[in-house]
């Protein structure tokens, strides 16, 4: 199983999920880089992503859509605070309307990813959610935020088999 932790703390108001990866940290962080490898494993399995706008730069943004197995759409934002290829990433996650501007009426949380070698040819990810209040966070949680984060990240192993891009 790729996800080894997953850790809720409503004191730090932080959801912090750990994954481990057969590969180094130069390829895992193609999953996040590369948009067409992020969007095979963004969101879970039965909620496929479509990257539609992706500039993982500081100040970037990067905008997708995930579509539910009714044809449902779900939009979703990023603006990029921090990148350090390939060890870390900070973005700032949010909804958005159909027409990919963000929702005011859902919470935004700061996401950190690190990417740390684990012996010579393993990575260890891990995926810090922090919520700007403890109802912010029981209402994305309660939305399957956990579950669906450790679904998609269970595709990943799959993406990194093949040969990089």
């Amino acid at each position: 199983m790729t996800v080894i932790d997953v850790q809720k703390n409503p004191e730090a108001l932080a959801l912090t999920i750990t994954a481990r990866f057969d590969a180094l940290p130069t390829r895992v962080w193609q999953v996040w880089e590369d948009p067409r490898q992020l969007e095979r494993w963004w969101g879970p399995p039965t909620y496929p992503a479509t990257v539609v706008d992706h500039d993982l730069s500081p100040g970037g943004a990067v905008s997708y859509f995930m579509t539910g197995p009714e044809g449902d759409k779900h939009y979703g934002w990023w603006r990029v605070l921090t990148v350090d290829s390939p060890n870390r990433l900070e973005f700032e996650d949010g909804f958005a309307d159909d027409a990919g501007k963000p929702n005011p009426d859902m919470p935004t949380m700061i996401v950190r990813v690190r990417l740390t070698a684990d012996g010579e040819s393993a990575t260890l990810m891990t995926v810090e959610s922090t919520f700007p209040t403890a109802e912010a966070m029981e209402q994305l949680v309660s939305m399957g935020m956990a579950e669906g984060m450790s679904a998609g990240l269970g595709q990943i192993d799959a993406l990194l088999a093949e040969p990089a891009t």
